[in-house]
């Protein structure tokens, strides 16, 4: 500030340089943010028409293209078979991606916070982790059955590891030295998770959560497959021992578009849980 004040004082032709330079820094950034949106709206518009035209010049048993995606979920919508599946699978994601979020939260504060805790599971949740999960979905389905229960335990074992993981190491990460010096305030084990634990492992939970939301749809996904009485997962498998591929894309597209509206939501939650992450952004 002093400078600036001097160069003020001194000489008033290197203040107007100054301001020029910053201005134009200004509109080189803002022109730069233009060219990012600018890319970001036309690369979809030009994968859609490359995916139009290709998909207009292949066999439709094997390929199909977005105007006959429209239409097939068109007749979806009005005959209902897509509404009432979409609505099983979104009800098995919720219930099961939530148990997943919440058992993997409790059992990652837990064993961060205590080691007999970690000495007692840290081998059993490793090998669960490194155990594909898809192995264990025909046993899962032998032992729950075909209705919803099944899937909604496969969803909340592909969820809850991510969330798990990352919040052990958040909470393994919580500097000691800060843990010292709201110790030596004589803060009570409560204060100290709601003053420290929580907020420092924060970041490192949503990173989990987001890891979990594609887990889960997957997860979905292959438990419909193995139950196929109900789902998107089922209308995939129906539609393709049809041969009906247009209609075969629509629940992808629909699982797509809830992944990405997932995704948001969570950055938006993020947002508001832990704003100071985002202020020197």
């Amino acid at each position: 500030m002093r400078l600036k004040t001097s160069v003020a004082t001194s000489n008033p032709t290197k203040v107007a340089l100054y301001r020029r330079k910053a201005s134009h820094r200004a509109d080189a950034c803002l022109n730069h943010y233009h060219f990012i949106g600018w890319l970001r709206g036309i690369s979809p518009i030009v994968i859609f028409l490359l995916w139009e035209w290709y998909g207009r010049n292949t066999n439709p048993i094997l390929f199909t293209y977005p105007t006959a995606i429209v239409r097939a979920a068109i007749d979806m919508i009005a005959d209902g078979t897509l509404l009432v599946a979409l609505s099983q699978s979104i009800s098995v994601l919720a219930i099961g991606f939530m148990l997943g979020v919440l058992g993997g939260i409790a059992l990652g504060l837990l064993i961060g916070r205590s080691t007999v805790a970690a000495a007692l599971l840290d081998i059993p949740i490793t090998a669960l982790y490194v155990t594909p999960m898809v192995a264990l979905v025909p046993i899962l389905v032998l032992w729950f059955g075909f209705g919803t229960s099944a899937k909604v335990v496969v969803v909340m074992l592909f969820s809850i590891f991510p969330v798990l993981i990352n919040t052990m190491r958040g909470v393994r990460e919580v500097d000691p030295q800060l843990i010292e010096v709201v110790r030596s305030f004589c803060s009570t084990e409560y204060r100290l998770w709601i003053d420290l634990v929580l907020p420092s492992s924060l970041p490192f939970i949503m990173t989990g959560i987001r890891l979990a939301i594609g887990r889960a749809l997957v997860a979905v996904i292959v438990a419909e497959f193995y139950t196929a009485i109900s789902g998107l997962g089922y209308l995939i498998v129906s539609n393709a021992h049809s041969f009906q591929t247009a209609r075969v894309f629509v629940p992808i597209v629909v699982l797509m578009a809830v992944g990405i509206i997932s995704t948001g939501l969570l950055e938006v939650a993020e947002a508001r849980i832990s704003p100071w992450r985002y202020r020197h952004k």
